[in-house]
């Protein structure tokens, strides 16, 4: 049993919580012993509510679930972790979470709060209308980063932010597109589904891929950029970027063996080959360059 709800908590999808780490990294912050401690702990306490988040959504996708080829396997679905089992874990975890949030810092508790709060409006209600579901996800990586900044006391760039809301958007609608190419009944499966179009999909992909490699070029070469990491050649990391995205886009809507293209991206050596490149060139130029 604690298997299976270790496998609810979802360890897998807890990368996404790197982004809480991201103000650390682009505010050269990263040598700083404290500024890491406060980063790593505001990693875990938003790992462990994101897996409630976890647990919620299946407790109420349970039936949803059950008609899925893959989902019904999930341990909720399957009777692995029985239903009562789960709600008292939430009943549990969620306000120690909370409380170690507030005595880290209070403005990160609010942010945590506030990414649960929606999770829940999410999971009972907003995730079933198209589109505003994929806004959503893309405001749940804008809490993540603005979290971490609340928990080092450094202030969100609205360049990191604006970045980070136009990836979400991107991978979010990648990932719908490629659940409608290969739902048997998409309705059945996410009820949201049934009001996206796959062409209008794929055209929002291009779009939104077109965009953010843009706005990561522009951000690279903002006066206000170069003044504060004093350089000038953030602008030849874009390369790296843009071959993580169009590897992304290949995923999303040729690649249908996949449960999930952000599952795929993880376990693609492409992908992540561009990914850690990206991660160590602009290292070096911000912090040796």
């Amino acid at each position: 049993m604690i298997l299976a709800l270790v496998r609810t908590l979802r360890p897998r999808q807890w990368v996404k919580n790197s982004f809480v780490a991201a103000p650390l990294f682009f505010a050269l912050r990263l040598l700083d012993p404290q500024s890491v401690q406060r980063t790593v702990a505001a990693v875990a306490l938003f790992s462990l509510i994101s897996g409630c988040v976890y647990v919620l959504n299946d407790l109420v996708d349970v039936e949803a679930d059950r008609q899925h080829p893959k989902k019904r396997h999930r341990p909720i679905a399957s009777g692995a972790l029985p239903v009562g089992v789960a709600r008292s874990f939430l009943v549990v975890m969620v306000p120690l979470v909370v409380a170690l949030s507030l005595w880290l810092e209070p403005m990160f508790a609010a942010v945590l709060g506030t990414y649960f709060v929606l999770n829940v409006a999410y999971s009972l209600r907003l995730k079933k209308i198209a589109y505003l579901d994929v806004l959503l996800i893309a405001l749940f990586f804008i809490l993540r980063v603005l979290a971490g900044a609340f928990a080092i006391g450094v202030e969100a760039s609205p360049w990191l932010l604006g970045c980070t809301f136009l990836l979400a958007l991107f991978l979010g609608f990648g990932k719908r597109a490629h659940e409608l190419a290969t739902a048997h009944d998409a309705s059945k499966q996410r009820a949201a589904l049934a009001r996206y179009d796959l062409r209008s999909l794929r055209w929002i992909l291009h779009a939104l891929a077109g965009a953010v490699v843009l706005t990561y070029a522009a951000y690279t070469r903002s006066p206000q950029t170069i003044a504060a990491f004093g350089t000038d050649a953030l602008i030849y990391t874009v390369p790296l970027p843009l071959l993580a995205i169009l590897r992304f886009t290949h995923l999303a809507t040729r690649n249908q063996d996949a449960e999930s293209p952000t599952d795929q991206m993880l376990r693609d050596p492409m992908f992540m080959t561009a990914f850690g490149l990206y991660v160590l060139t602009t290292g070096a130029l911000l912090y040796w360059g």
